[in-house]
């Protein structure tokens, strides 16, 4: 099951139906409906909002640029597959070894670690993204929620815990759905079949746009639906909040049948996340002993990701020198990826060579320049060095393609507190709260920066202008939560 924990934020949205009966191209037009009921623009208010609470308080939210970077890459590509191709999404993991995936208010798509791992291609992996994306792009969550008109933001998240009760835990949805108010949850269940429906037909098309092989989307739920027979009860969580049927399944097969053979290679940093994740399920020696014996057996899918997983399970364990030897073997193979470049600049960080890490990160990010892991490893490069002018620089050059970037303003904040610029430090770590929806810190740094004694006429007035901007917000919240929102 789906913890509840941190207010139930998690919106799990039942996926996968399936019927013949329509054409893609015949779907109805349900965006309009949702977009007069719930603008988009507070839609992704409340889906930043929960998101935050995610970020800040969800133990199981998966905090590793990496495994952001891989899984927002293989959704991009969906994305700019689909009918909406400029829609903003954004993924990521939760570190639950349960299979599920969910979509969330504005384009936020969390994906339960244990989905990866059970995929058995990448393809695989792509058909439930291509699924959930499908709902996004349906606004079946904000259709689904703002029929109810409800008004407040407070209430229409209320509405959402009780979906995601109902479908997860019987005892926590009685608690939920009565302090929501929403007694009419169970019904909008009913209705969610159609929207499944329309989500399998669009997420099918989106993998064959896309390049993927179309038979992984009825493969993996095929196996999923034979696990709950074998396991009854105990069947996994994404059958139970997402209950599959043999039209779904059938129509699933018959499409892939009737699409031409498409063979689809996996990429390499589909199986280097799949071992990055082993790793860090288990303890360092246990990863290395199994991953050593894969490749004593040579019982492996990919030889340098079993070599990666070794390396990076030595890292783990401090085991520094064994660990780059490790990696030389692994670089003996010939193969690139932005992990694998990560992980050869965090072996020379923990052996206090952090030149030989910047080395290997200005390097790394001439050839993945849309790396965030290495963007924000190479931030950290520089400042081990003592770069910090230069680290300056970077940062602004970053801050001006992702203003939304959270942590990048943490890096800056660090960056100009090691150089004893006091001013633009708290100003930078009051956009960094911010971004993460908490005000008062962000109020509170700026005030620090007030009272800073070391800058400029026009940096003090940036400060003053952007304290008066935040004072608005908290003043609009206040009336806000007056109103009941």
């Amino acid at each position: 099951m789906i913890r509840t924990t941190s207010a139930a934020v998690f919106l799990t949205i039942t996926v996968l139906s399936g019927s013949a009966s329509l054409r893609a191209d015949e779907l109805p037009d349900l965006g309009e409906a949702a977009h007069a009921e719930l603008p988009p623009q507070l839609e992704r208010k409340l889906g930043e909002r929960i998101m935050n609470e995610i970020r800040l308080r969800e133990p199981s939210y998966v905090d590793d640029a990496e495994l952001a970077d891989y899984l927002n890459r293989l959704g991009s590509r969906l994305v700019a597959a689909s009918s909406n191709p400029s829609r903003d999404c954004q993924f990521f993991f939760v570190r639950d070894n349960t299979v599920n995936a969910f979509a969330m208010f504005g384009g936020f798509i969390g994906v339960n670690t244990g989905t990866l791992l059970t995929a058995q291609s990448e393809s695989e992996l792509a058909g439930v993204l291509a699924h959930e994306i499908s709902h996004v792009m349906q606004n079946h969550l904000a259709r689904q929620i703002a029929r109810e008109k409800q008004n407040s933001i407070a209430s229409m998240i209320a509405m959402a815990v009780g979906v995601l009760a109902a479908r997860s835990n019987s005892q926590v949805a009685s608690a939920a759905i009565a302090s929501a108010q929403a007694g009419s949850i169970q019904a909008q269940l009913a209705y969610s079949r159609d929207y499944e429906r329309e989500a399998d037909r669009l997420g099918f098309q989106m993998m064959t746009q896309a390049g993927y092989d179309v038979r992984g989307m009825g493969d993996f739920f095929g196996r999923l639906q034979q696990a709950g027979r074998v396991y009854e009860n105990n069947a996994p969580v994404y059958l139970r909040s997402h209950p599959l049927t043999l039209e779904r399944i059938s129509d699933m097969q018959n499409r892939a049948q009737g699409a031409p053979y498409r063979q689809v290679a996996d990429s390499l940093d589909f199986h280097l996340v799949r071992a990055k994740l082993r790793v860090q399920m288990s303890t360092p020696r246990e990863a290395a002993n199994e991953f050593g014996k894969q490749l004593r057996d040579k019982k492996y899918v990919s030889e340098a990701a079993t070599r990666y997983g070794v390396a990076y399970s030595l890292l783990r364990s401090k085991e520094v020198a064994a660990a780059q030897r490790e990696f030389d073997v692994l670089m003996a193979l010939k193969v690139s990826s932005p992990m694998i470049a990560g992980l050869a600049a965090e072996i020379r960080m923990a052996a206090n060579d952090p030149a030989g890490a910047l080395a290997i990160y200005r390097d790394a990010l001439q050839r993945y320049p849309q790396s965030r892991a290495l963007v924000y490893g190479y931030a950290e490069a520089l400042l081990a060095v003592g770069q910090y002018e230069q680290g300056q620089h970077f940062l602004d050059s970053q801050l001006q393609v992702y203003s939304s970037d959270y942590k990048l303003y943490g890096l800056q904040a660090r960056t100009f507190s090691a150089a004893g610029r006091r001013l633009q430090q708290h100003r930078a770590q009051a956009e960094f709260y911010l971004l993460q929806g908490q005000l008062g810190p962000a109020v509170e740094q700026l005030q620090f920066a007030q009272k800073a004694a070391d800058g400029t006429f026009f940096e003090q007035s940036a400060v003053d202008a952007r304290l008066r901007e935040l004072r608005k917000l908290q003043m609009e919240e206040a009336k806000e939560k007056r109103n009941g929102g």
